[in-house]
C-alpha cells in the first residue's frame, strides 16, 4: 500500500487577535472565507497536501490565539514546529508594531533554526492601509526570512503564502543535511513521526509534544 505522504511539516500561524489568522487558515486549507468567523480559542489546526519536487507533503497548520490569556497554552505549540508565519493586519499599526513581540516568543519557545515567513494579511482593504509594504519588507529583509501581503477575503497571495513557507522548511532541512521531518513508513520504515512525536490527525486530540527540536 502506497503511504498517504511522504512528509510532515508543522506550520504555526501566529500573531495579534484579528489579524485574520483564521481566515487565511481556512482559506488555504478548505477555500472558503467568511467575515463572522469566531475568534480562536486556544488552538486549532487544519491539513493539506501539496505536491513538492515530486513527493506529497502533508502541511498540518496550527491556528493559536491571539489574546494574552491563551499565551502559556498556545507556547507550548511552538517546540517541534518546522515553520511559523508571523501575520499582522496592513490596516492595524499596532499588529505590525507587535510583530517583533511574536518574534521574541519565537527565540523564547521554538527551535533556533526554525523557518520563519511575515505575512500582511488584508490587503484587499486598501483605503484603510497604514503599513506600507516597504516598511515590512524591510522588516523582514533585516531578519532575512520572506514577506507577502495576502488577503484571505480576495485569495490573493494565500497560496503562495503556504507554498513559499514550505518551500523555505524543505530547502533549510536540505541545506542541513538530516532527514526530512514526517517521513512515511516507505521512505524510513517507521512509524509516522513529528521530531519523534506521533501524530494524531483527528480534529479533535491534540498532538503530543515533541521532545526534540526540529
Amino acid at each position: 500500500m502506497n503511504p498517504e505522504y511522504d512528509y510532515l511539516f508543522k506550520l504555526l500561524l501566529i500573531g495579534d487577535s484579528g489579524v485574520g489568522k483564521s481566515c487565511l487558515l481556512l482559506r488555504f486549507a478548505d477555500d472558503t472565507y467568511t467575515e463572522s468567523y469566531i475568534s480562536t480559542i486556544g488552538v486549532d489546526f487544519k491539513i493539506r497536501t501539496i505536491d513538492m519536487d515530486g513527493k506529497t507533503v502533508k502541511l498540518q497548520i496550527w491556528d493559536t490565539a491571539g489574546q494574552e490569556r491563551f499565551r502559556t497554552i498556545t507556547s507550548s505549540y511552538y517546540r517541534g514546529a518546522h515553520g511559523i508565519i508571523i501575520v499582522y493586519d496592513v490596516t492595524e499599526q499596532e499588529s505590525f508594531n507587535n510583530v517583533k513581540q511574536w518574534l521574541d516568543e519565537i527565540d523564547r519557545y521554538a527551535c533556533e533554526n526554525v523557518s520563519r515567513l511575515l505575512v500582511g494579511n488584508k490587503s484587499d482593504l486598501v483605503s484603510k492601509k497604514v503599513v506600507d509594504a516597504a516598511t515590512a519588507q524591510d522588516l523582514a529583509s533585516s531578519l532575512k526570512i520572506p514577506f507577502l501581503e495576502t488577503s484571505a477575503k480576495s485569495a490573493d497571495n494565500v497560496e503562495k503564502a503556504f507554498l513559499t513557507m514550505a518551500a523555505e522548511i524543505h530547502k533549510r532541512l536540505a541545506r542541513e543535511g538530516g532527514g526530512m521531518p514526517g517521513e512515511s513508513t516507505q521512505a524510513r520504515g517507521q512509524t509516522t513521526k513529528i521530531n519523534s512525536a506521533p501524530v494524531w490527525l483527528g480534529g479533535d486530540k491534540q498532538t503530543q509534544e515533541a521532545n526534540n527540536c526540529c
